[in-house]
């Protein structure tokens, strides 16, 4: 989120008040795909702003063409559904929900065959419980400076971060220990053939520069992912390898130099489509540099994302709402250095959600589903075979929408040693 929270800040520049919070999902204002929205406060001391507090949510619709706003065909980013560079949500403490309302539902609308979300109550009572929780943020923070002083809090984080940056730093000169060169490369391809190409080189002082050069251009398809998935996937792979717990911060990118070229399908153009690219590329990132540092073999290499749901209807000048619902179906995950087999039935990575239980999908949904189950031998075979990935049937009891935007139907998981 930090790319999301440094561009807000550059953009309103000296114009955030107290009581300000601001909206942002694009790409190209450090968002990942535009179903995410970021949340962001600023937090005030003596009138000058010294923190701020940033919530990021999925939401289940925001409109675009298809219910559930990740459509497995969009070619254009409006196609995905709404969309902010960054707004006001909230001005000096008033809420703007005649501006949301114009957001979600009015301006998704105006092109062709894309709706507005289908669900507007759903989407509002998630933002507005995201404002809370940066609200809550914003409380404790505050009590953490009157009770120790901004001075000492603003140290501790520095702390934090300091450490984090020896942490990937020891990391990194071990890695050169057992390649003397310090030169690392790996590569890996999407289901339409598109490339990803990533050069590590490592100097002697645990630095790396991540080099992205060679990977294929901007497609015309939804598997974009703007730099921030791409910088998202390296603090992740870092911290896995990093042998201490460490908290999540920016330190652990402060020994990193990333190299990404312009208009590659890792760095597209602000109207490109992305909805793919931060559920399937954001896995294959993740499988390349992990293989790349010889740590694990691929994963499925994507969320495998379902959705399903019915559009909202007008009538007669009444307004009806419609419904969507999303999930990740897990898969396998490869087998490790450390670990003898892949990991089954899992989600892998960054997926960062948790399954419907089956009697609240079939209380509030129009389906039964009757198979969620491993499917046993689909991990492969061998001294050190991957993980099963699994059978998820489901019956559909009315005419809807139904998507699923997923990979690794045509290349499959390569292993770490062939």
């Amino acid at each position: 989120m930090s790319h999301a929270v440094k561009f807000q800040l550059e953009r309103f520049n000296e114009n955030l008040q107290e009581g300000d919070v601001v909206l942002v999902n694009h790409p190209q204002a450090g968002g990942t795909h535009l179903p995410d929205i970021t949340i962001i406060s600023p937090v005030f001391h003596d009138s000058r702003i010294i923190f701020f507090v940033a919530s990021r949510g999925h939401h289940a619709d925001i409109g675009g063409i298809s219910p559930g706003s990740m459509p497995p065909n969009s070619r254009e980013l409006f196609q995905e559904g709404a969309s902010s560079m960054g707004m006001k949500i909230v001005d000096r403490g008033e809420f703007q929900e005649e501006a949301v309302r114009h957001m979600l539902l009015e301006e998704p609308a105006q092109y062709p065959e894309c709706s507005g979300t289908r669900n507007y109550r759903d989407v509002l009572s998630d933002l507005k419980a995201q404002i809370a929780a940066n609200h809550r943020g914003i409380a404790l923070l505050s009590q953490l400076c009157v009770e120790y002083g901004l001075e000492v809090v603003q140290e501790y984080m520095a702390h934090i971060q300091r450490t984090a940056e020896a942490a990937v730093r020891l990391l990194l000169k071990e890695t050169r220990v057992k390649h003397p060169s310090g030169q690392l490369s790996g590569h890996d391809f999407m289901d339409d053939g598109s490339k990803i190409s990533l050069h590590v080189d490592i100097g002697e002082d645990g630095s790396a520069l991540f080099d992205f050069t060679g990977t294929s251009p901007e497609i015309y398809g939804n598997t974009n992912a703007p730099p921030s998935v791409t910088h998202s996937a390296i603090i992740y792979c870092l911290r896995c390898m990093v042998q201490s717990d460490l908290p999540l911060n920016q330190g652990c990118l402060a020994p990193v130099r990333v190299v990404i070229p312009e208009n590659s399908f890792l760095s597209p153009s602000s109207t490109a489509a992305v909805v793919g690219g931060n559920v399937l590329t954001s896995q294959r990132l993740c499988d390349v540099i992990l293989a790349t540092f010889g740590v694990a073999a691929a994963s499925q290499g994507c969320m495998n994302n379902l959705t399903f749901g019915i559009p909202a209807i007008e009538n007669g000048g009444v307004r009806y709402e419609g419904w969507g619902y999303y999930e990740t179906i897990a898969g396998g995950h490869g087998a490790g250095r450390d670990w003898q087999k892949g990991q089954d039935g899992v989600h892998t990575n960054m997926t960062n959600t948790k399954i419907t239980d089956p009697e609240i999908l079939e209380r509030r949904y129009p389906v039964i589903l009757h198979r969620f189950m491993l499917r046993e031998g689909s991990g492969g075979t061998g001294m050190h075979p991957g993980g099963n990935g699994c059978i998820r049937d489901i019956e559909f009891l009315e005419a809807m929408s139904v998507s699923l935007l997923t990979e690794r139907r045509v290349f499959q998981p390569p292993g770490l040693d062939g």
